[in-house]
Parts: structure tokens; sequence; C-alpha cells
């Protein structure tokens, strides 16, 4: 689970790690309101208005309806500036590299104290599962993407591994610091830093955590001026305060139906839509089509146990992204019972009028009466031996129907 960057903000701050003053603004009055606040504790009143969704490089970014215009992050030096940003934001959709071209509408905009910035620098801290460890990475590359630096200047990447049962201590952020170049009163301010935001990420079950830009200020001062969050979802039953913070309207419709379906599913940018139980085998099935010459449209896993209901939600899951020109039903019956996915299969097909290539392999528990179930349906249903002779069927079929 996602937040914006105004609530991670809030929940670090609750742990000691530097941020800027700030609110939440929802209207341009709500957001000149802010910025007075704000005013009565700084000498030169400059203010940062943010727009607020869930993806990065929104200063970069660009307004559907003001291409050439300005971005979704912007420095103002009076209220009635701090009005027409936000005016500017506000219901606008806002496209960056990481929204696609449909970008994302901005409902809420952050008001921000403006800062003396010297250096910006990277902060990440991610649960690594080659060691099992929280790892904390840092660069001097901040503003950048991870990503890039890590293909061009990985060097200028640092990584410190934290063991579990001793936790974070002094050295690690000092070993940090000092790569980061951070010098005097820096070093103590980034190791409190660090220290804060580990506490943080333990007791809050983050699964990463980004700060980019980190930035020393004028005055020697190590602060947050972005946040990223992201949490473990298995662990929000222990933060209920933490759940409510979720802004489903940030998050794609077909992936929230199937959260509540107990359906593991997650739309991709192919043309074949598949439905598989079992996480492994549904990395192998998306393998398998690309190796073919087809691009999956999705990962989705029913599970073990899933019931008639719960395969014919997840087939109009599927159906449901008009990018989708066939589908392959790759099931290993075990715990997972081939009649049951038949029939939900056949019951979907039905309901939705199926009118894309359907492909099904069926395996396991059952099978024979599974492959009964759709032959006997009616539906042009596609059958298949293997894995390979699936994967080669609705590639073909595909391309056919095209």
């Amino acid at each position: 689970m996602n937040i914006h960057e105004y609530q991670a903000k809030q929940l670090l701050a609750k742990y000691g790690v530097a941020v800027l003053k700030g609110g939440v603004a929802y209207t341009p009055a709500e957001a000149v309101q802010v910025a007075k606040e704000l005013a009565a504790e700084m000498t030169n009143p400059v203010w940062v208005v943010k727009s607020q969704i869930h993806a990065g490089g929104r200063g970069k970014g660009r307004f559907t309806d003001d291409p050439a215009g300005k971005g979704g992050v912007r420095v103002v030096k009076s209220a009635d500036d701090v009005a027409a940003a936000a005016e500017a934001m506000l219901g606008k959709v806002l496209v960056t590299h990481q929204t696609g071209p449909a970008g994302k509408e901005v409902k809420r905009v952050y008001i921000e104290q403006g800062s003396d910035i010297r250096r910006e620098l990277y902060l990440g801290m991610l649960i690594d599962r080659a060691t099992s460890r929280v790892t904390i990475m840092a660069s001097t590359e901040g503003g950048m993407e991870i990503e890039e630096v890590a293909a061009h200047s990985p060097e200028k990447i640092l990584k410190v591994a934290i063991d579990p049962v001793q936790g974070f201590q002094p050295y690690h952020g000092r070993q940090l610091a000092f790569g980061l170049g951070l010098e005097g009163k820096q070093v103590g301010a980034a190791v409190k830093f660090m220290g804060a935001m580990y506490k943080a990420f333990i007791e809050l079950d983050f699964s990463i955590v980004e700060i980019n830009p980190l930035v020393v200020t004028g005055d020697g001062d190590v602060v947050a001026l972005d946040a990223k969050i992201n949490f473990d979802d298995n662990a929000l039953y222990r933060h209920k305060d933490i759940e409510e913070m979720r802004d489903e309207s940030e998050e794609d419709p077909a992936e929230l139906e199937a959260a509540r379906h107990s359906l593991n599913y997650i739309k991709l940018d192919g043309q074949i839509g598949c439905m598989v139980n079992g996480a492994g085998l549904a990395m192998a099935t998306m393998d398998i089509i690309q190796l073919y010459g087809g691009s999956p449209a999705n990962f989705l896993d029913v599970g073990g146990g899933a019931t008639k209901e719960r395969v014919t939600t997840a087939f109009k899951l599927i159906l449901s992204d008009p990018n989708v020109e066939g589908i392959l039903v790759n099931i290993f019956g075990g715990i997972m019972r081939c009649d049951v996915i038949a029939e939900g299969v056949v019951a979907a097909a039905r309901e939705v009028s199926l009118n894309v290539p359907l492909v099904v392999r069926l395996e396991g528990t059952n099978v024979e009466l599974g492959k009964k179930i759709l032959s006997q349906s009616g539906l042009p249903i596609i059958a298949a031996d293997n894995l390979a002779d699936a994967a080669l069927k609705v590639v073909k079929a595909v391309k056919e129907a095209r």
C-alpha cells in the first residue's frame, strides 16, 4: 500500500525524522490559509506547492490542459501565487513518467515551507531478499531516479545491510554520512535522521521508504524534501490507522476489485490475459507467452483454494481490460480442483459473452471432469496439452483473430 507524500512526512515526523512544516489543502482557499499559517514562522516567506498523487516525477510532469506550462511542484513567494498554483493543479490531470500517458487527477496539494538547499542526496531503505535484511541505500545523486544511477553510475550508490538482531547503530549512519561527503554537524544530523527512519521502518512495517531528495540546508541541517513509503500489505492488520490512509482513487480499480475477492492481480501492458493458480506458475506462464511472441496483459493468481465464484470474478477482471485480445487459463490442480476452475470459466464466459480466443490447459486433481465440463459447454474453447502447447496456441489464435 502506498500513501501520499504529506502522509509519509506526518508518520516520519512522529519518529523524529526531520521534515519541513506544511499542510494539505483541497481548495485554493485552503491552500492560502495553510500558507498564511506557515508564514507566521518564516522570515522571508517562500512556499512550495506540491501536487499529491502516487507517482514520481511530479516536478517534471505536465498537466494535460497546459502541456507547455509548469509542472506539479512550484515555488511561490506570495499568497496570491499560492492560490494560483493550487488553482492550476487541483482537479487537473498530471502526467509524469510514472503515471503513463493517462496521467492522474490531482485532488489535493501540499503546501510546504521553502528550504535553503545546498546539496541534494538520495536515501532509501528496503528489504533485500538476497540477505533477508533491511538495507540502507544512499547516493550523492539526489533528485535522480535511483534506477538511472544504478544503470549509469553504480559506484555512486552506497549500501549498508542492517543485522536484524543488532539493529541500526550509529556507526552505520556515520559510514554512510562520510560516504556522502557530509562533515561537521551534518554527520550527526544524518545519523539521527537514519536512526529515526529505521525505527519507523521496523515498527510500521514498511516495505520501502525513499527520501529523494534528502537535502543539506545552508544551516547544515539534513531534511527530507520528499518522502515515499510503501507498506507490507500483509502487516496492515497491525496498523488500522495506517490502513485508513489508503487513497483508493489512486489505485487501479481492477486491482482493488481483485483484492476484495482475495485474488492476486497486477495489470500489465500486453494483450494476452492470464489466469493461473500459483505465483510461480503464473510467472512461468507469462515468460512462455513472451517466448512465443506474445505479451501478457496481467499477472493473476487465483490461489490454491479458489471457489467457482472467485474464478468467475477473476475471468471478468481479465476481460475488463480493453487491451485483452486472448486469454490463457493455465491450471495445475493440487489443492485447486480442475472441475471448479472449469465451472468458473464456463459461467464467466457465458455471462460476459466471450468474444476473444480462450485457451485452457488443465492438469491435476479432477482434470478429466474439468475437461469434460469445458468440452460440453458449447463454448469455443481451445484445449491445450501442456504449457508450451497452450502458449503457442493462444499467441497463434490472437494473431489470427487480428
